[in-house]
């Protein structure tokens, strides 16, 4: 079974207030294209549909046109899971209409897929947070976890006796709860797979992701996860990643494109997975191109700014300008830059106090602890600090086990 995983797709998300939806529809265009040049069995989407509960007429229109195309009519299976930006009821809505063309989608983690058939594929068992499918010859079990709020999570464990609600209290131990009895249901003879949106411990954000954590208390250890999983496509994290101490199995596809100046240093992509019953799944990632880039540009005065406007006017990018000076960037001045550079985002002068601070916290970030402690003293005190002290404040520090012959 050759499966496409993707996620994250957000659509109708802004950049400073500036549509994606023309960027957001070159990618699904070039995703079409990427799951029928690979054949694909099934295309996994895993949460963060949309940005928001209320997505736009355009945005809703684009994903429903996406998906008939992707399905060819019911040949090829997609499974589409709520994330934390979408709302479950409306995202599951379209069911009726979804179920002919072979697409199955899930609002929440107690949301039981009825059993049928789907396009050209048979759903042949189903339970909250598992549907069993037929996939032209090969069985396929998958445990699918659409985002596991603590509420939603709630109400589909089983917690028994007040003792056992006692017991589950952290969260991560009701997922443990919930990954141990859908792993009942993985079999030697079947392909089996999870899908979820959650964030995992040690997995590195990019930053544009709007949090699912509170206190902590959504993070989860990659250890939980079942072993008899062949392939865990997870969303939520839009750089596109291996989990770390899950073998290479455990992955986020990423969001497809660039949502902020933070992510432009990675490349974007989806995961292709090559997967059969009893063997390890082969996995290979394929790499998006960049639609449309955002783009930092430092210039040395209003003048390089003005030139470099002028000289990439055509080009198609978007733009966070900063510009030295000390001077008051006037309304014309802003005005003649933005008629050249249609996509400037924002226009941040940058002072000789903001340089001086940067340089400062650059030089901080390169000395050490006892450097910084004995500077931050010494314009305290007027004084340096006493041997005694220093040890002290190390110890503090370090703990017990500072050597202060060593340091």
């Amino acid at each position: 079974m050759r499966i496409i995983h993707t996620g994250d797709w957000h659509l109708g998300k802004n950049l400073e207030g500036m549509s994606r939806l023309e960027e957001q529809a070159e990618f699904l265009e070039d995703f079409i294209k990427i799951v029928e040049d690979n054949r694909a069995d099934l295309v996994i989407i895993a949460g963060d549909v949309y940005d928001s509960f209320t997505p736009s007429a355009k945005a809703e229109i684009l994903f429903y046109n996406t998906l008939k195309r992707l399905s060819k009519d019911g040949e090829r299976l997609i499974l589409v899971i709520a994330g934390n930006h979408d709302s479950p009821d409306r995202l599951v809505a379209a069911w009726p209409l979804a179920q002919p063309h072979g697409i199955i989608m899930l609002g929440t983690p107690k949301s039981t897929v009825p059993i049928g058939t789907y396009g050209r594929h048979e759903v042949i068992k189903s339970e909250p947070g598992i549907v069993e499918v037929m996939i032209g010859e090969e069985k396929a079990v998958i445990a699918a976890i659409a985002f596991p709020s603590e509420k939603r999570l709630n109400e589909v464990l089983y917690l028994g006796t007040d003792e056992d609600e006692e017991k589950l209290e952290s969260y991560e131990a009701r997922m443990i709860q919930l990954f141990t009895e859908l792993e009942k249901h993985y079999r030697d003879d079947t392909i089996n797979l999870l899908v979820s949106h959650i964030f995992v411990m040690g997995s590195e954000e990019s930053g544009s992701e709007r949090s699912i954590q509170l206190g902590g208390s959504y993070l989860i250890n990659s250890s939980i996860f079942p072993k008899k999983a062949q392939y865990i496509a997870l969303g939520h994290v839009h750089k596109p990643q291996i989990v770390p101490g899950t073998g290479g199995k455990a992955r986020y596809s990423g969001s497809p494109i660039h949502y902020n100046k933070t992510e432009i240093n990675f490349t974007k992509s989806v995961e292709r997975i090559d997967v059969v019953a009893g063997q390890d799944a082969v996995i290979e990632r394929i790499a998006l191109p960049v639609y449309k880039p955002i783009e930092v540009w430092k210039c040395e005065n209003y003048s390089e700014a003005l030139a470099k406007c002028e000289e990439k006017k055509g080009e198609s990018s978007w733009v966070y300008l900063e510009i030295k000076t000390d001077e008051y960037i006037r309304e014309d001045q802003i005005k003649g830059l933005k008629l050249l550079k249609k996509d400037i985002l924002s226009i941040r002068p940058i002072t000789s106090e903001d340089i001086k601070r940067e340089e400062m916290i650059n030089d901080h970030r390169t000395q050490s602890f006892e450097e910084l402690f004995q500077a931050f003293y010494i314009k305290q005190n007027k004084v340096e600090p006493s041997e005694e002290t220093k040890e002290t404040i190390y110890k503090l520090y370090y703990g017990e086990d500072y050597d202060n012959e060593a340091n």
